[in-house]
């Protein structure tokens, strides 16, 4: 392996050590120490992770150094990471009492939702090596994605109970422990579905803007700056709404799509995939 090849593979290393330290860390903690604060500095650490697994490529990309073994590397990260870390957040932060139908059910849900996971990511590397040598295929990959991608998953999965657990959570909504349960288990059961259905979930690879250079750096600092308030001030609310409306705007985009009928043109991207994959 050269030697350039450490710089992305570090970095990969990196997002997998903030995953392992949420598992190794949630199995550590005590009854009774605050779910909340569980909670949320474990999204923080995996959000960390979403970070660097969004680096790692790019940076393969930009200094030519891709290698079958970074992206093998990658896929086993990300499968700990955003696979099992959430699973295991979620059991932990539910504490059910063992050997009951709910606690069966909640240890079902994680399963499927880290099971499907990795086969996401089975099928992403499949179709990543099929479209090798095929500009036409790798230029549809960044358009979209099929199936839900696993960063979002994991996202989409914390900010629930996040919410649910955080001082505006607990003022605006009173579940029953039963109720949030049965309500949290079948979001990652529905997760899971998402991530080995054949739907297509648009990429930001995908987004062109033509405006001028300086309105397009204004307003891209405005954004950054209510983002980066709403991040320090309101993480949990911004990661539910970022993360479910993101596969809101996937499930209308598709839907419009089957409605239209495949002789339509209309949203011709976010046609179901119908091969075996």
């Amino acid at each position: 392996m050269r030697r350039v090849y450490f710089i992305p593979n570090a970095i990969t290393a990196l997002g997998l050590a903030c995953g392992l330290f949420v598992i190794l860390k949630v199995n550590m903690v005590e009854r009774g120490f605050s779910s909340y604060q569980l909670l949320y500095s474990s999204t923080v650490l995996l959000l960390m992770a979403a970070l660097a697994d969004l680096l790692d490529g790019a940076v393969a990309r930009i200094i030519h150094a891709e290698s079958e073994f970074g992206a093998i590397f990658d896929s086993l990260a990300d499968a700990i990471s955003f696979g099992v870390a959430p699973a295991v957040l979620f059991l932990k932060h539910l504490s059910l009492e063992q050997e009951t139908g709910l606690s069966f059910f909640a240890v079902i849900g994680a399963m499927l939702y880290a099971l499907c996971g990795v086969l996401r990511l089975v099928r992403f590397n499949v179709k990543a090596m099929e479209a090798k040598g095929h500009a036409e295929k790798q230029m549809e990959q960044k358009r979209h994605f099929t199936g839900l991608p696993i960063t979002a998953a994991a996202i989409a999965a914390l900010s629930p109970p996040l919410f649910l657990a955080s001082p505006l959570g607990t003022t605006l909504i009173h579940l029953e422990p039963t109720t949030e349960a049965l309500l949290l288990t079948s979001i990652m059961i529905i997760l899971g579905y998402f991530m080995v259905s054949k739907w297509k979930f648009p990429s930001l690879k995908a987004l062109h803007f033509r405006i001028p250079s300086f309105q397009l750096v204004f307003f891209t600092v405005i954004i950054a700056i209510f983002f980066l308030y709403g991040i320090l001030h309101f993480l949990p609310a911004v990661l539910l709404i970022l993360s479910w409306g993101y596969i809101a705007l996937a499930s209308i985009l598709s839907g419009i799509r089957l409605l239209a009928g495949k002789k339509s043109k209309t949203l011709e991207d976010f046609e179901p995939d119908q091969d075996d994959l």
